[in-house]
């Protein structure tokens, strides 16, 4: 079996990564924008605002949760899911400066 490689890169690197691909599916985009709609720690409501089964929408939380990108927590028989806002902080920083290297290039590209 192949190696990934991933040690070539830096940590900021392969975090933006971690969490890109984390963000790589519409039900995890739509995860993350109900749990910022709803601005608090969610225990069961979620499976009621996807269009997918349960175990569906735990892996997807499970992937979610593994990137770092919400936060999980035990209340009783359930977890409660939240936003991790120091990695939406990151993602926003990097694509800030992707950003304003951007808007200080001269547009010569094709």
């Amino acid at each position: 079996m192949g190696t990934t490689k991933t040690e070539h890169f830096t940590e900021a690197q392969n975090q933006i990564a971690t969490l890109a691909k984390a963000l790589g599916h519409p039900a995890r985009i739509a995860i993350m924008e109900y749990l910022m709609r709803v601005d608090a720690c969610i225990c069961g409501d979620i499976v009621n605002e996807l269009p997918l089964a349960q175990p569906t929408v735990s892996q997807h939380l499970k992937e979610l949760k593994n990137a770092g990108l919400i936060k999980g927590n035990i209340e009783g028989n359930a977890i409660c899911y939240c936003i991790n806002e120091t990695a939406l902080m990151a993602l926003q920083s990097y694509f800030g400066l992707m950003s304003a290297n951007l808007q200080n290039k001269k547009n010569n590209c094709c």
